[in-house]
């Protein structure tokens, strides 16, 4: 079963002290090895910088950091989308779709 398909374990975006994600250990420990791996590629950029690495190298693994993001951000959202803005809108909290609309409108910037 792909990650981005794992069902939370708990309701989603619902506490008593405001809103707030559940997800399960799968995503946690899969967006935490993604988080971890960007953290060592940015430490080597900055490396690569103290050394006074070619341009263009420094560009490419930049790049790759950017791609290791937008990886992290499709696990958030499909989570997000699935859980969180399926079980607001059930409840009929229709102002999620205004919320991710501008979420959305951020990511394409």
């Amino acid at each position: 079963m792909d990650v981005m398909e794992v069902k939370a374990e708990e309701a989603c975006c619902s506490s008593e002290d405001g809103r707030r994600s559940h997800h399960s250990l799968a995503v946690k420990s899969d967006l935490t090895v993604r988080l971890n791996r960007i953290e060592g590629q940015i430490r080597g950029v900055k490396g690569l910088i103290d050394k006074d690495t070619y341009c263009d190298q420094v560009l490419n693994q930049i790049a790759a950091i950017q791609a290791a993001l937008n990886g992290v951000r499709k696990v958030l959202l499909t989570g997000h989308l699935k859980e969180c803005v399926v079980e607001r809108i059930q409840q009929g909290d229709a102002e999620v779709v205004d919320e991710l609309l501008q979420t959305i409108q951020k990511l394409m910037k």
